[in-house]
């Protein structure tokens, strides 16, 4: 099964064959969003993040699966901050680090589009305004970012999952932007998502309970077997956008290629944003949209 792509728009607008598209498919491959240039660059940015984090400081390990980061305060308290996760084949079984800490990284979230200026400008691009406002958002809000890393080796799988699920609105408005900073197919970790798959319910929603998060099954149909995943392959520049409602995934990363890429998550203002969910912000660091601050 191979997924549809298009070539990307110089000003970020959306034909009527690709709005056509995500209606059918529930996601859109974009090739040639983002130049080579604009990708380096947040590469190089991200490697000088890196390497002023010092390890040492947390080991927090980011678990798709159990969710077992979920008890974690670093974890919990990273909706406006810029936080470090770990993958867990990194460790031995004494807990130490074998890796070097470029080669170690899971993830970097989650508002990174708010306190890193470079990633602010990536991030609040006129021509993403502009693609957020064709697929129906009246009033995008950048809700959380990541830079997604997929070591070779020990890059660890994703498991099948809507974006809903974390980000919930009424209605559902949850949109992810997610951009292929290499090169990323079904040969070192790429993306695989169910075509028409967000016309299913939400299966699952993780959010507070009180002080405990929890992920709470809403439908248990099950989803799409393997063989209905198509490959989302993503050259790199490409942008891929995910309804919150269509199941998507991506496979461990066993290559000697890395898989670097980056994901702005983003919800529509005019939508009630749910008072559970566990990406919180502070009173004085409210989600935005892409107004520059004044």
């Amino acid at each position: 099964m191979k997924a549809r792509s298009f070539q990307a728009t110089q000003d970020g607008h959306l034909t009527g064959e690709m709005i056509e598209a995500y209606a059918q498919d529930g996601f859109l491959i974009l090739e040639g969003y983002k130049s080579v240039e604009d990708c380096d660059a947040l590469r190089a940015r991200m490697a000088d993040l890196i390497d002023a984090f010092e390890p040492e400081s947390v080991a927090s390990v980011f678990e798709t699966g159990s969710q077992t980061h979920a008890r974690d305060a670093y974890f919990r308290e990273s909706g406006g901050s810029i936080r470090f996760f770990f993958e867990e084949k990194a460790f031995d079984d004494a807990g130490k680090l074998t890796k070097d800490k470029h080669q170690a990284l899971n993830k970097v979230g989650h508002a990174l589009h708010d306190e890193d200026p470079v990633f602010e400008a990536f991030s609040r691009d006129p021509k993403m305004a502009r693609t957020a406002r064709d697929l129906g958002l009246s009033n995008p809000l950048l809700a959380q970012s990541m830079y997604i890393f997929k070591p070779p080796h020990i890059g660890g799988e994703v498991n099948c999952h809507q974006d809903s699920t974390f980000l919930y609105t009424d209605p559902m408005t949850c949109t992810g932007f997610w951009f292929a900073l290499e090169d990323a197919d079904d040969t070192n970790g790429g993306l695989y998502g169910v075509p028409g798959g967000h016309t299913d319910p939400l299966r699952k929603r993780f959010h507070y309970q009180g002080d405990d998060l929890v992920m709470e099954t809403l439908d248990d149909t099950p989803i799409a077997p393997d063989e209905q995943h198509a490959p989302l392959i993503a050259p790199k520049g490409t942008l891929v956008i995910l309804h919150g409602l269509v199941p998507h995934k991506s496979a461990p990363n066993t290559s000697d290629k890395s898989r670097h890429a980056y994901a702005v998550h983003m919800v529509d203002g005019e939508a009630v944003w749910s008072a559970d969910n566990w990406l919180q912000r502070a009173e004085d660091k409210p989600m935005r949209g892409f107004e520059p601050t004044s």
